[in-house]
């Protein structure tokens, strides 16, 4: 069975202040630690592309699995709707060259946001047990300083630059567990790139994941036969403090159930597709926890909940 087996990720030691963002914005301390939820949002060099952060992310997972090969890697799949340049070729090609990995690896894009680590850990588990493959790799990186405006006061302070690699196969410590997704298309207006810059009306995301992604949580934990106290954590996406603390307490009104929804973003802010695995890599993979669920929400609009697990 293929599962997750290491995680690792590049974060940009360059950045904006959120602070002085906030200042410029009017907003305080307060304000920008408990709606937004970062201090600090990570920006990408001018010179790097969205394949250079995807390179950097897997290096540091080879450097911490020595025992991976770039030989071994059959598949590579990048998640990502921020690609280099204007988008063609995918930029999974550009990261399998730039890496130096072999010309018979599968390679190909996913045009997801912030559902797209959910999404893509699946497409990828499917497509190499379809295709008796042994080492994939899932790539997130989505930076979204090359399309946000730093006036618009609705974004510039949210959304932080990284990217993750995540190393699926067989032998895994985490398994996936039953998933579900969801897609409604009529709400594509709420977030989006025109000419060049994005866009969001947070109001109508708020409403959107306050309304969708408690409920589904509730129903893949009863179709797959458990309760929140099954549960050791909940990794949902960072799209920020408000929200995730929102979702929270839609789902669970007991006070130490929604202290099981990790909260970490003050030091990366919201980085899209990364924000799930980067909590993984940081507070799960380690942990003597056996079940976690994950729930991912986004553009689209879009959304995918999952269990993983220990064997």
């Amino acid at each position: 069975m293929i599962g997750i087996k290491s995680i690792a990720s590049y974060v940009p030691a360059q950045g904006l202040d959120n602070y002085a963002q906030g200042a410029k914005f009017e907003k305080d301390e307060e304000f920008i630690l408990g709606k937004i939820g970062s201090a600090f949002l990570p920006r990408k060099e001018a010179t790097q592309e969205t394949s250079d952060l995807c390179v950097e992310a897997v290096n540091a997972l080879f450097a911490l699995n020595p025992q991976l090969s770039r030989e071994s890697i059959d598949a590579l799949i990048v998640v990502t709707q921020n690609g280099d340049e204007e988008g063609l070729p995918h930029t999974a090609a550009i990261v399998q060259d730039k890496l130096g990995l072999p010309t018979c690896v599968a390679a190909f894009d996913i045009s997801l946001g912030c559902s797209g680590y959910v999404y893509g850990i699946y497409a990828l588990k499917g497509f190499m047990e379809a295709a008796g493959l042994k080492n994939g790799l899932l790539v997130t990186a989505d930076p979204y300083s090359k399309i946000v405006d730093p006036e618009d006061r609705n974004t510039t302070m949210l959304f932080g630059d990284a990217a993750t690699a995540t190393w699926m196969g067989e032998d895994a410590p985490w398994q996936l567990g039953k998933a579900k997704f969801g897609t409604d298309g009529s709400g594509a207006p709420h977030l989006k790139v025109s000419d060049g810059v994005f866009f969001m009306n947070g109001r109508q995301v708020f409403n959107f994941a306050l309304l969708k992604v408690p409920a589904h949580l509730r129903e893949l934990l009863d179709e797959s036969g458990l309760k929140s106290d099954d549960i050791d954590a909940f990794c949902i996406h960072q799209g920020s403090a408000a929200i995730v603390d929102a979702v929270a307490r839609r789902f669970e009104e007991q006070p130490e159930q929604q202290e099981k929804f990790i909260k970490d973003m003050v030091e990366t802010g919201n980085t899209v597709s990364s924000s799930i695995p980067l909590l993984l890599e940081k507070h799960v993979l380690d942990a003597s926890w056996k079940r976690v669920a994950l729930s991912g929400f986004g553009v689209g609009l879009s959304w995918g909940s999952a269990i993983i697990y220990r064997p």
